[in-house]
């Protein structure tokens, strides 16, 4: 699994631990798009649409909060990107709502239940034909148009 990564100047030691935990894990293709950029949409961008081009399977991305990240990589069309909080949104995000970039907030999640969270939403996958089918279908439609 091919994952990107990116983060603003607020979250460069949970993205760090982030990129180790996943190490751990054996997720070993992981590619850092950046930490130094305070307008952090710019970092969310590049990782929006490294994973909307089918380059990287999934992104993830850290700032203060996750909204700021979640919100402005949600503007790239094909990038569908869920702030994780808890546990069942995380599974939810990929099951019923195909989310592709999972979003995280260094202040506002500690460091063990984003471990739980990435582990969550990584391993869980949408199967397509489900009942959420004509939902993912409305919204990918829409970017179609867009």
């Amino acid at each position: 699994m091919k994952i990107a990564i990116g983060c603003d100047p607020n979250a460069v030691n949970a993205k760090q631990s982030m990129i180790t935990y996943l190490k751990g894990k054996d997720y070993s293709d992981i590619t850092d798009f950046g930490s130094d950029d305070v307008i952090y949409s710019h970092v969310a961008t590049k990782v929006g649409e490294a994973v909307a081009s089918g380059e990287f399977d999934v992104g993830i991305l850290i700032c203060g909060t996750g909204l700021g990240m979640s919100i402005a990589a949600n503007k790239v069309k094909g990038a569908y990107a869920a702030l994780l909080t808890d546990a069942y949104s995380a599974k939810r995000a990929r099951l019923s709502n195909n989310a592709n970039i999972a979003c995280f907030g260094a202040f506002t999640t500690g460091e063990k239940v984003r471990e739980e969270l990435i582990d969550t939403f990584l391993t869980n996958k949408f199967v397509q034909g489900c009942s959420s089918q004509p939902k993912i279908d409305a919204y990918v439609l829409y970017d179609m148009n867009r």
